[in-house]
């Protein structure tokens, strides 16, 4: 099991827990769009670093990018499987090809 598959497993663990002893059941318990907010703060860090060009900042912002991904998506009930299946399906596509379809 990779990295993410079991830090998406560990969120998906949190959903329900109790918000004062889990920062992942925190963030949840604030609604889809608290956690869609945030995930967007951590993307612009991660955008300032990689302009910066400091690569330890970067895969430390990263790592939060993904993370905070994560718990959007289990907050809209969309699982990494699911999205591990949207990725397979556009496996070998180009990706001009891909937007076009859309």
């Amino acid at each position: 099991m990779s990295e993410i598959a079991k830090l998406a497993a560990t969120i998906a663990a949190r959903i329900g827990a109790d918000p004062d002893t889990s920062w992942t059941a925190k963030l949840l318990s604030k609604g889809p769009e608290k956690c869609a907010e945030k995930f967007g703060e951590e993307a612009v860090e991660a955008i300032i670093e990689a302009v910066k060009g400091d690569t330890a900042a970067l895969t430390r912002e990263a790592a939060d990018v993904i993370y905070h991904l994560l718990v959007m998506l289990a907050a809209r009930g969309v699982s990494l499987a699911e999205v591990e299946a949207e990725l397979a399906r556009r496996a070998g596509q180009s990706g001009i090809d891909e937007k076009a379809g859309r």
